[in-house]
């Protein structure tokens, strides 16, 4: 028996992923009226033929792609086969705080101090990042991928913040007993 409404929807178990598309690999052919939910803690962008159409907000949503079941494999089984031409996906961005990131030097930075000379300087901290622009991260970190987890962005704003304190210390700092 075939399925006569179509949902879409992601929960997170484990509370590391940053987003997720439904279907995971490739595209989906979404049937017409497919409903969407979405949780208080996520936003879903949702692209239809390559493009970004829409941010939903938490709540239930109509998607309104071009897949009609009956039809669309009638019209569409002559020129395309079996698979629909109408390609959709939905990604899912959540949207909370991911806390206690942890970033470190991986290697002592050899440091000038102008009363002790030569010394060796380690750093490490935690740090909190959150998606404000669903889109833009989406286009501009994401890309294409199914799935991308915070591990996957840490290592990258480790690099920074390690290379931003090598200039913080390069050009402010004398010595080590200026630091507090």
């Amino acid at each position: 028996m075939s399925q006569l409404m179509e949902i879409v929807e992601f929960l997170d178990s484990k509370g590391d992923t940053m987003v997720q598309r439904v279907p995971e690999q490739g595209s989906g052919e979404f049937k017409f009226g497919a409903q969407l939910i979405v949780r208080e803690s996520q936003k879903a962008v949702f692209f239809r033929d390559g493009k970004s159409l829409d941010v939903f907000n938490a709540g239930r949503h109509v998607l309104k792609t071009q897949n009609i079941p009956i039809l669309t494999k009638m019209v569409t089984g002559l020129g395309y086969g079996k698979e629909s031409p109408f390609k959709a996906e939905v990604y899912f961005l959540n949207i909370k705080l991911f806390r206690n990131l942890k970033w470190g030097t991986k290697e002592p930075i050899i440091f000038r101090d102008s009363e002790l000379k030569m010394i060796r300087l380690r750093g490490y901290g935690a740090f909190s990042i959150q998606i404000k622009e669903p889109t833009l991260f989406l286009n501009k970190v994401v890309g294409t991928q199914g799935i991308f987890k915070d591990e996957d962005i840490t290592d990258y704003l480790r690099s920074i913040i390690v290379q931003k304190l090598h200039l913080a210390l390069g050009q402010t700092l004398k010595t080590v007993f200026d630091l507090p």
